[in-house]
Formats: C-alpha cells, sequence, structure tokens
C-alpha cells in the first residue's frame, strides 16, 4: 500500500482532476498548460495505479466517456485535492475570520492584566473562531518554549528575555496610587507622610509576601509603609480598594479601567517607568499567522484616543 501511495503525485490527481472536467485530452492538455503526449502518459500511470481504464472514447468520437470506476471515485478526489490545496495554503496564508487556530500567550499577571481588556475584543473583534490563552511564564524555559510552538509569544519586562529572541516594546508605563472614591481622606495631593500611614494593599505574584519595589524605593529615604493586605491576583485589588480604605500602587494602565470606583494620584515617592516588550522566536518571523497575531498585540497596547 505505501509504494502504491507513494507513487502518486500531485500531477497525476490534478490530471484525473481535469479529464473528469474536461473529458477531452486536447483541452485538457492545454488547461493544464502540458502537452497531449504528456498528458496520455499521466492517463497511463493513472490507469496502470487505479487499475481501471478510466477513460474510454466516446462513442460520437469526440473526447472520452469516465467509467463507472472513474465516476465514483469524483468526490473523493475533490475532497481529496481541497484537503491538499488547505495543506499547501496553510503555511502562507491566513484568514483570521475564519481561523480556529489557537494562540498561547505567556505574560505574568501584570502585563496580562494591562494587556488583556483591549487586546481579547480586538481579536474576537476580527478573529470570532480564534482562541487565546493566557499562561504564567516559566521565564527560565521561555527561549525554548518559544522556539518549539509551546507558546507563541511572551510578554514581560526587557530584562526577562534573551538574546536569542526577537523582541519590540509595547508600551511603557507609570505608577499611580488609587484609593476607593469617597476615601475619608478626601481628595487633598497625598504626601509621603499619610503615604507611609495609611494601610497599602500589594500584589504579590508569587503569594503572600508584603514587601516589593515601592518598599525598596521608601527605604532608600529612611521611610516605610504598612502593607496590611497581600494578594496574588490584579483582578482582586480593585475589588478589594472599593470595599476599605487600603490604598494601592499600580500601573496607570490597569488603574484606568477602574476610575469609576477609584480615585488616582500621583505617588509621593519617586518610581522608575517602566517598559513593557514582547518576544517572539526568528523562526517565526515570516509566519502569516503569527504576524497578525503581533500586529493585534501591538495594536491592543497603544493609548487609547481621547
Amino acid at each position: 500500500m505505501s509504494q502504491r501511495i507513494s507513487d502518486f503525485d500531485a500531477s497525476l490527481l490534478m490530471t484525473f482532476d481535469m479529464l473528469l472536467k474536461e473529458p477531452n485530452v486536447t483541452r485538457a492538455a492545454a488547461r493544464l498548460n502540458i502537452s497531449q503526449s504528456a498528458l496520455s502518459a499521466r492517463l497511463n500511470r493513472l490507469r496502470h495505479l487505479l487499475n481501471d481504464p478510466l477513460f474510454i472514447p466516446s462513442v460520437s468520437g469526440r473526447g472520452m466517456t469516465p467509467t463507472p470506476h472513474a465516476v465514483a471515485l469524483q468526490p473523493e478526489l475533490t475532497r481529496l485535492l481541497e484537503r491538499f490545496e488547505d495543506f499547501v495554503n496553510t503555511a502562507h496564508l491566513f484568514d483570521p475570520a475564519t481561523s480556529k487556530r489557537v494562540f498561547r500567550i505567556a505574560a505574568t499577571d501584570n502585563p496580562a492584566a494591562i494587556l488583556a481588556p483591549d487586546f481579547i475584543p480586538l481579536i474576537k473583534a476580527h478573529a470570532p473562531e480564534v482562541r487565546i490563552a493566557f499562561t504564567l511564564p516559566d521565564k527560565s524555559k521561555i527561549a525554548g518554549l518559544l522556539e518549539q510552538g509551546e507558546i507563541d509569544l511572551f510578554v514581560g519586562a526587557a530584562e526577562d528575555g534573551s538574546n536569542e529572541l526577537i523582541s519590540s516594546t509595547l508600551f511603557e508605563e507609570k505608577f499611580m496610587t488609587a484609593q476607593r472614591r469617597g476615601h475619608p481622606r478626601g481628595m487633598r495631593e497625598l504626601t509621603l507622610d499619610e503615604f507611609c500611614a495609611l494601610d497599602h494593599l500589594l500584589i504579590s505574584t508569587s503569594g503572600g509576601h508584603f514587601t516589593g519595589m515601592i518598599d525598596n524605593a521608601l527605604a532608600e529615604t529612611g521611610r516605610e509603609r504598612r502593607v496590611s493586605v497581600s494578594v496574588q491576583s490584579y483582578a482582586m485589588a480593585p475589588l478589594v480598594l472599593a470595599s476599605t480604605d487600603c490604598i494601592c500602587t499600580l500601573p496607570l494602565r490597569f488603574l484606568k479601567r477602574f476610575t469609576d470606583t477609584l480615585d488616582l494620584f500621583e505617588p509621593p515617592v519617586a518610581l522608575s517607568p517602566f517598559s513593557i516588550n514582547l518576544f517572539w522566536h526568528p523562526r517565526m518571523r515570516a509566519d502569516p499567522a503569527h504576524s497578525w497575531l503581533r500586529k493585534m498585540v501591538m495594536s491592543a497596547s497603544r493609548p487609547a484616543k481621547s
């Protein structure tokens, strides 16, 4: 069986299909852009491989008539050629409107929470059948996972990438401090003394910690704050803030989504802006689907127009 399959090639299948559509050697050869002798040679190979004449001279003397076996094979031949065309086009064509591809993006809670609310609606608008999976990255294995295709993209800080990956800056971000609407301290400017005296909510993505980079920045000035609540998920932060008198310092892009329940203030401590990068493996550089995905991520990361 394997030997018989290996004897077939696309040219034979296309010749068979053309003769079914145009049962005339002269016209079929012209449409295939080959000589009549070349077409006759292909037909002889098909007859041998399929053990059937396939086409016999028409009683009218014009053209040929397919045998019952040839007619019976036509539906499956059509499906086979359609599948073959899909196979050939898969690497070169990507139609987001009809694609059912699954894309996997590795991102920590911070960039995922910032990016996903704009990215997911954009994907749904352009590719309703595409599925997106956000996964937590194992930073020590990112390069290998991207190379193997286990993940398509990695979103993280510049220092989280490696030399063998391609990267592009998605956005630069600043920090703001949030409190609930109607907070007892009112709307006055947040002073350093007040900042240190208030209860803070901290997001510890590794879980259970009560110090972070803000505490390091405060320590450089000889100050410290009181972190009374530690949560592991960004999604919990707005809920906790809205129902307590805690304050929390987080990326502006994230907090801006909750200004109906939160008021935002400049933190009274120097915090450097940070950048978020997009990383992918060079082998995906020319893949149309991957190129489209990168464009969607970059489009979603642009600041919204006022």
